[in-house]
């Protein structure tokens, strides 16, 4: 995404997700409803928007019981296979990923060392470990060392 996130990006995120993106004048939202009312999900991206002294792209998601964000969004990866969104945000060598599932699930890890996802996971306690699976999928969007990667990654699935 490196910056911004458009009207394809909300289609693409909706379409996965089962449901139209509501554009608002500083948002897009997408309200997932399930069969159980305890599944429910609101999901707001603001592709530009006061972060601080900066601007960036930020991700809130409301549930019956939740409220979680994610700053500075850099990319995105798809799973058709999966119903999921995968957004990652990195800072100083930590990611953050927020992932968003078609049946109103919702997982957030944070602060998660990017060797993890490249590691092997075999040699990791498995409360470690589901954080670097769940997160690898980005793999393909962050920028290398030298340069920037692509804002979105290939339907994986």
């Amino acid at each position: 995404m490196a910056g911004e996130f458009s009207g394809d990006d909300a289609k693409r995120v909706g379409a996965v997700l089962g449901v139209e993106p509501k554009r608002q004048r500083t948002h897009y939202r997408y309200e997932l409803r399930t069969a159980d009312p305890h599944r429910n999900l609101t999901l707001e991206i603001y592709p530009d928007t006061p972060i601080g002294n900066q601007r960036g792209i930020l991700l809130s998601v409301y549930t019956i019981n939740t409220h979680l964000q994610l700053h500075f969004c850099s990319g995105y990866v798809v799973s058709e296979m999966l119903g999921e969104v995968t957004f990652v945000s990195e800072s100083n060598g930590k990611l953050s990923g927020l992932i968003v599932e078609r049946e109103g699930g919702c997982s957030l890890y944070a602060n998660v060392n990017r060797e993890l996802l490249s590691g092997d996971f075999t040699k990791l306690g498995p409360e470690v470990m589901l954080s670097g699976i769940a997160l690898s999928l980005t793999e393909s969007i962050l920028p290398s060392a030298g340069g920037a990667g692509p804002k979105q990654g290939p339907d994986r699935g």
